[in-house]
């Protein structure tokens, strides 16, 4: 028998089962008092973020911290209200006195130290003087300006607005839009007519919608607040929404499948719930469990964004997996029979044998070559775009057409040059102390940095308070997404001057250091995460074989993933059903968390299917038989739960954020890809033409253990 079966997985879910029945109100009482109290300290503390790109090791992280130590006040946050006059110009006396108006109530905001006009004298006004902007000085760092005080400053404007001109706020006041309402409910609402056309009645549909939403509010909610004490980029509780939601609808519904079926068995209430905690549970545990093991893959990338991402959307993964185990077994005590209560739809029981999917496996076991190398070949085509696929990085201008962020960029880019949009700092140390500002040294530094191709614009140098450490402020001639920028800061790094260390800062650098990280070990990362997958599976079914080829299948839907995001956001297929409006980079980082999230929920309905195969195999002993009947018997919750987490990633496409957007397809596309096309054809295709190779175990995983009974064992009835 399996690891799942029969080992330490099983055992403990039958404990945990028991407990369970024993006391399900405990246990309902227990998830209520954490989720009102995390719900609580969500909305009295909030949930901060921090958008900055920390790289420990790299050069742009070591002038990061230059900046810090010796420039204290230039790490403090600074956005922009950028204006533009409709007619005529902005310091024309009107507008000037509306923005004087404008300026006085901003800085009256708490936190705002200073507010600076548009002026020529401060280069905030352009040439033809339409456009200028409002620069705004906080006392804070960049994580600790929220969404409310953004909006505050904003707001503040009004007078601005009142006169004519056009006031949108940029740069650390053009926070991202992080709410994720409308995706929720939408994935919600499909996700019920599902579960609805599923189990036909409104009680069994709305159970796993319930420890869905208790999922999200405790994990999501602990990551949202756990931003107090580590840096949590807005993303993170964006991707931990999604993974939430559609694994805590899945794997609720496994379970209520699973509790049904042994009812129409015989079963009574609290032997049924014993078993399924037992059995399904146990294979949710282990599912859950791989998701997790393939995002802590992360974790050797040595980027602290991967490593938060992973950790986060692991976090919310464990709550779905206690929720499921522990919360529905309680609830499914306390409705007994009413489970099926408010039928909707009269539900057929359809014998597997005789069902589609039946019918679907007899006819992919019985000619398996052809339908292995059909399925190979479409697979292999949906993965071709992605020998093209360039990582860069994404910015306010690739956000959709007439969001604040994406207007401030244009309105900036337009009155002063893309690069004012993505300044540089070029940071130096010096072999000895300056002995003031009319050091030879700084000059020399300022004039090779004139000097450099791509560069617009040079402020003058700043001197620490020591002398050791001198920084100069530039704008490039290209956008922050341009990969000449990258060039441009390539070439400042390699200018010899002389008597001085060079490095670069500031977020362009940051996240041009972030791609060539992300290039460097993402085969460590894939190699890691796929070794660590299949040792799983092999403790689990103790098939080398079965482990080895799961892998293998869970790279094809990686692949058509990537392929996905390759064609739609370079290419720009489909791009306007995006929401975009034009091609737009792959964010450096989203394939490897990509990978890592898809290889984890592929390995869910892998452990699923398998486990059914394997059950009919120790029944069987016929492999052809086991690969039939576990398709036959799967297909349909497996197509259930595929259809639920597809349309809720899916929904995320609605976010603004291009970086969700990509998350939403490629997701989406490869769970699609992963449960019709992979689980439905080319695993019992490949299983049915290796034969009895499929369970082939070495000897040294037989030792001490006995053969495997040829019939299941039977579950017993009663109460436990």
């Amino acid at each position: 028998m399996s690891a799942i079966e029969n080992g330490a997985i099983h055992r403990g879910m039958s404990a945990v089962a028991r407990a369970t029945v024993r006391r399900p109100w405990w246990v309902i009482a227990g998830w209520l008092l954490a989720t009102i109290t995390v719900a609580v300290l969500v909305v009295t503390l909030g949930r901060p973020t921090e958008e900055d790109v920390s790289l420990p090791g790299s050069d742009a992280q070591v002038g990061r911290d230059l900046m810090a130590a010796n420039f204290p006040t230039a790490t403090n946050a600074a956005g922009q209200i950028v204006v533009k006059a409709a007619a005529g110009r902005v310091d024309d006396p009107a507008n000037a006195a509306a923005i004087t108006a404008a300026v006085a109530r901003i800085a009256a905001i708490e936190h705002v130290v200073g507010v600076i006009p548009p002026s020529a004298a401060q280069d905030s006004l352009s040439g033809d003087g339409r456009i200028g902007f409002i620069t705004v000085a906080f006392d804070l760092g960049p994580r600790d300006v929220s969404h409310d005080l953004a909006v505050r400053v904003g707001d503040a404007a009004q007078p601005a607005r009142d006169a004519g001109l056009q006031a949108v706020p940029a740069g650390v006041l053009a926070l991202p839009d992080t709410s994720t309402r409308t995706s929720e409910l939408l994935g919600i609402g499909i996700a019920l007519i599902v579960m609805v056309i599923a189990f036909g009645g409104l009680v069994a549909a709305g159970l796993p919608l319930i420890t869905a939403l208790i999922t999200l509010v405790c994990g999501v909610g602990i990551v949202g607040l756990l931003g107090h004490v580590a840096s949590i980029p807005s993303v993170a509780a964006t991707l931990a929404t999604m993974i939430g939601l559609g694994v805590g609808i899945d794997y609720s519904l496994f379970l209520i499948s699973r509790y049904r079926a042994l009812l129409a068995k015989g079963l009574d209430t609290r032997a049924a719930i014993t078993a399924t905690v037992a059995t399904s549970g146990a294979a949710v545990v282990f599912a859950g469990g791989t998701v997790v093991v393939a995002l802590s893959g992360l974790a050797i990338s040595g980027v602290p964004i991967l490593t938060t991402l992973g950790w986060t959307a692991g976090l919310v993964v464990l709550f779905a997996v206690l929720a499921a185990t522990t919360l529905l077994p309680a609830i499914l005590v306390l409705l007994g029979p009413r489970l099926n209560a408010l039928p909707v739809l009269r539900r057929r029981e359809v014998d597997p044998d005789r069902s589609g999917w039946g019918r679907l496996a007899d006819r992919v076991t019985r000619r398996p070559l052809p339908w292995a190398i059909a399925t190979g070949a479409l697979l292999l085509l949906l993965a071709a775009p992605t020998a093209s696929l360039h990582l860069g990085q994404t910015d306010a201008s690739d956000q959709p057409p007439g969001s604040a962020a994406r207007t401030g960029y244009e309105l900036l880019t337009e009155g002063f040059g893309p690069g004012s949009t993505s300044p540089i700092t070029v940071v130096a140390e010096l072999d000895s102390p300056a002995t003031g500002p009319q050091d030879p040294r700084l000059a020399d530094l300022s004039r090779s940095i004139r000097a450099t191709a791509g560069v617009a614009s040079v402020e003058p140098a700043r001197l620490s308070a020591d002398g050791s450490v001198v920084a100069v402020r530039l704008e490039p001639t290209t956008a922050g997404s341009d990969p000449q920028t990258l060039h441009t800061i390539d070439t400042l790094l390699h200018t010899p001057v002389p008597g001085m260390t060079v490095h670069v800062a500031g977020q362009t650098a940051a996240r041009g250091a972030l791609s060539d990280m992300v290039a460097e070990r993402m085969p460590y990362v894939i190699a890691v995460v796929v070794l660590l997958s299949a040792l799983l599976l092999l403790v689990a079914f103790r098939a080398p074989v079965l482990a080895l080829k799961a892998a293998l299948m869970n790279l094809l839907s990686v692949g058509a993933a990537y392929g996905a995001l390759t064609a739609v956001f370079a290419w720009g297929w489909g791009i306007g059903l995006v929401g975009l409006d034009g091609p737009i980079p792959v964010e450096s980082y989203v394939p490897m968390i990509l990978f890592a999230l898809l290889f984890g929920l592929s390995m869910d309905y892998e452990v699923i299917l398998l486990t059914a195969v394997q059950e009919s195999w120790h029944a069987t002993g016929d492999n052809r038989r086991s690969v039939r009947d576990g398709l036959a018997g799967t297909g349909k919750v497996i197509t259930s739960a595929a259809l639920i987490m597809v349309c809720v990633f899916a929904s995320f496409v609605l976010q603004a954020s291009p970086v969700i957007k990509m998350f939403g397809v490629g997701m989406s596309v490869a769970i699609a890809v992963d449960a019709t096309i992979i689980r439905g054809l080319l695993v019992p295709a490949t299983m049915a033409l290796l034969g009895r190779a499929n369970w082939w175990t070495p000897a040294w995983t037989r030792r001490g253990r006995t053969h495997a009974p040829t019939a299941p064992e039977p579950v017993p009835v009663g109460t436990p």
